[in-house]
């Protein structure tokens, strides 16, 4: 009798509980945003990470452990197919079923248009004086896209560089995930909330920084820095790629050559996730003495919920090393 009663008890401990549900499954695209969405997430679950921060997002392919990560998603946080435009079909084929939420087309994030040609003169000493804290909605005179017209869409995708994005993005995921796992809700926006306060620290923080940089003339690999230029009042003076860092065809290369002349240019800035030769054989010969790098994805950042935080603070200490 006490056998079959004792057998009894642990096969309840086995059955469901009533009410009770996994967390969902959540896909991330790229390493900054995944470390946002791990901050809202903190306490429940974690995220899986699709594409490797050491690789351009523009071009890639999902290794099975990815594609099944994203075949098994509930929720999918991406930025844009400006960004991925392989992502796109992937979503369809793999994550069908899942709630797919395309980050920068929300009516709550700050874009921007590309910038044009290989110099950006005349859009960085225009800029708002606000340091662009409002919604573009993408029908301003004189912003047309790619000079060479290779961009893959209307708006420059890497909204993320701007702090102030996230700090939206945040209240967004929460809620998307609020309504996927109500139990989880309060949580959800208990870190955002906290992710908000963070950040605005943070950008603080930088902003104080960035004002010593005052007057800083640097040339960028690809135009992926818009956001973070326009938001801590820095100009780059112009990229040696495109957006998508296709390579420059020698028209761009020439005009390049003689900005630095012009304007006396000695900082440049590579990238890892793209041929750091390129760079020398642009500034063969020039004034440019400073080769640093820029990383908008943090290749060699730690993944995780610092991600973030971390890629920024290193664009920062990029730009200070590029006075010394």
């Amino acid at each position: 009798m006490f056998r079959r009663q004792l057998l009894a008890g642990i096969a309840v401990l086995f059955l469901p509980t009533v009410g009770w549900s996994a967390p969902p499954r959540v896909a991330v695209d790229i390493a900054p945003l995944h470390s946002i969405v791990s901050q809202v997430m903190d306490g429940v679950a974690e995220p899986d990470l699709l594409i490797q921060p050491e690789a351009s997002p523009h071009s890639y392919s999902l290794r099975p452990s990815e594609a099944e990560a994203l075949s098994r998603a509930d929720v999918v946080f991406w930025i844009s197919s400006d960004l991925t435009p392989w992502l796109e079909s992937a979503l369809k084929t793999l994550a069908e079923s899942a709630d797919k939420v395309e980050l920068l087309a929300l009516d709550t994030t700050i874009t921007r248009h590309f910038r044009e040609g290989a110099t950006f003169e005349a859009h960085d000493h225009g800029q708002d004086e606000s340091g662009g804290d409002h919604h573009d909605s993408g029908h301003h005179s004189g912003d047309h896209g790619s000079d060479e017209g290779h961009h893959h869409g209307e708006h420059d995708p890497h909204a993320w560089l701007d702090p102030i994005n996230a700090a939206v993005w945040a209240g967004e995921i929460a809620r998307v995930l609020a309504a996927e796992d109500p139990a989880n809700a309060r949580l959800y926006h208990d870190n955002a909330r906290d992710l908000g306060a963070s950040l605005a620290e943070l950008t603080a923080s930088l902003d104080r920084r960035a004002q010593d940089l005052e007057g800083i003339r640097f040339i960028v690999f690809h135009d992926a820095y818009q956001y973070f230029e326009r938001r801590f009042g820095l100009a780059a003076a112009g990229a040696i790629s495109l957006s998508d860092a296709s390579d420059p065809g020698p028209a761009r290369i020439r005009e390049i050559q003689t900005l630095v002349s012009d304007l006396g240019v000695t900082c440049a800035f590579t990238e890892p996730q793209y041929n750091p030769g390129l760079i020398d054989t642009v500034f063969e010969g020039s004034n440019v003495t400073t080769i640093g790098v820029m990383d908008p994805l943090g290749a060699d950042i730690e993944i995780g919920k610092g991600h973030y935080a971390a890629v920024l603070t290193a664009l920062m200490g990029s730009l200070e090393h590029c006075q010394h």
